[in-house]
C-alpha cells in the first residue's frame, strides 16, 4: 500500500473511535472514492507478514449505511439499496473487463487495471481485487475481502465478507493464488502467495488443515505454494465407527512446482 496522504490521515481522524468529529456524507464519499482508487484499503499486510484490518475504514463503511437512505436505483434491472453505496459504473478508462450479464461491483470496491470479471458475479463494498486477477462466474468477493494480483477465482468461489466487529480480519487471498470452483473461504482465513486450492475446498479461520508433506496441522491460513484438496478423516466414537462416518478434512498433498504451474496454463490464458 502506498504511503498515507494528508487526506487519508484526515479521513482516519474523522472515522477514528475517539469521540471526535462526526462523519458527514461528504467524508463518506471521500472514503469510498479512496477505496475505489486503491489509496485506502480495509486491511493490509504488515512487515512481519501478518494481515490487519483497518478499523477506521470499516467504521467509515458502516457510516455510509447509517447516513444513507433506502432508495430506488436507476440501474439496469432496477434495485432498492442504500443511497451512498450503489453499484459502481465501470468505464473503459478503468482498464477493467466487466463482461455483461448480471455482474455488480458496489461503490467502495477496488478493481485494479487488468482485472476480468465474468457474469454474474458480485464484489461488495471494501473488497479489493488486484491487477491481472480473474473473478469467474457466480463468484462473490465479500465486503472488505482482499484479493491480490494474478489470482484466479474460479466459478462459484465464495469469499466471505466482514464489517463487524471492525477489528476482525477479512478473508485474504495473496498474489498468484488459484482458487478452484466452488471453494468457500470465510472468517478471515488467509491464503498465502502461490497456493492452489482444488475445487470444493472450504476453509474458515478455525479449520484444521492437515499437511501431509510437512507432517503438521495448520489453522487460519494456507502456507505459500501449498496445494490443498478436500479430504476426510474418521469421526471419533464407537457409533461413528459402526456407521463408517468421516469428517471433512482439507489436506495439503504437495507444494507447488513446475508441473502444478503447467496445469494452470489454460486458466492463465483466460485472463
Amino acid at each position: 500500500m502506498s504511503a498515507p496522504t494528508t487526506a487519508t490521515h484526515e479521513l482516519e481522524a474523522v472515522f477514528a473511535d475517539d469521540g471526535g468529529a462526526q462523519p458527514t456524507r461528504e467524508h463518506v464519499e471521500q472514503l469510498l472514492t479512496a477505496l475505489e482508487g486503491g489509496s485506502v484499503r480495509a486491511a493490509s499486510r504488515a512487515d512481519d507478514g501478518q494481515w490487519h484490518a483497518h478499523d477506521w475504514v470499516k467504521r467509515g463503511i458502516l457510516a455510509a449505511f447509517r447516513l444513507s437512505e433506502t432508495v430506488e436505483m436507476d440501474w439496469p434491472g432496477g434495485g432498492v439499496d442504500r443511497s451512498l453505496v450503489p453499484a459502481r459504473r465501470i468505464t473503459a478508462g478503468d482498464g477493467i473487463r466487466l463482461v455483461p450479464g448480471g455482474t455488480s461491483v458496489r461503490r467502495g470496491a477496488h478493481l485494479a487495471p487488468g482485472v476480468v470479471v465474468m457474469p454474474p458475479s458480485y464484489v461488495n463494498v471494501g473488497g479489493r481485487v488486484g491487477a491481472g486477477s480473474m473473478v469467474d462466474s457466480h463468484a462473490l468477493v465479500g465486503s472488505c475481502a482482499q484479493v491480490g494480483e494474478g489470482v484466479h477465482l474460479s466459478t462459484a468461489v465464495q469469499l466471505g465478507g466482514v464489517l463487524e466487529p471492525v477489528g476482525a480480519r477479512p478473508v485474504v487471498v495473496e498474489d498468484g493464488v488459484f482458487v478452484g470452483a466452488q471453494c468457500g473461504l470465510y472468517e478471515g482465513v488467509v491464503v498465502r502467495r502461490g497456493a492452489v486450492l482444488a475445487p470444493g475446498v472450504t476453509l474458515t479461520a478455525g479449520t484444521t488443515i492437515y499437511d501431509l508433506v510437512e507432517q503438521r496441522e495448520v489453522r487460519g491460513e494456507v502456507p505459500p505454494d501449498a496445494v490443498v484438496v478436500p479430504g476426510s478423516r474418521p469421526a471419533r466414537g464407537d457409533y461413528a465407527a459402526v456407521l463408517g462416518l468421516s469428517l471433512y478434512a482439507p489436506v495439503i498433498v504437495k507444494y507447488r512446482d513446475s508441473s502444478t504451474d503447467a496445469a494452470t496454463v489454460l486458466e492463465e490464458s483466460l485472463r
